[in-house]
């Protein structure tokens, strides 16, 4: 979805997450963070069990 276009998603997304920034990456139905979160989690060795669970 490229939300960074569409202006009422973009607000949902803001509301949602308190985030304003694109990507947000979703494991699933959970809620990863922006890229930077995502990279941490991927060296912690979080992102495994969160895609195994998916």
């Amino acid at each position: 979805m490229l939300i960074d276009r569409d202006p009422a998603r973009r607000e949902e997304m803001m509301t949602r997450m308190g985030r304003r920034t694109v990507p947000q990456v979703f494991i699933g139905e959970t809620h990863v963070g922006g890229y930077d979160d995502l990279s941490a989690l991927d060296r912690k060795g979080g992102m495994v069990p969160l895609l195994a669970a998916a």
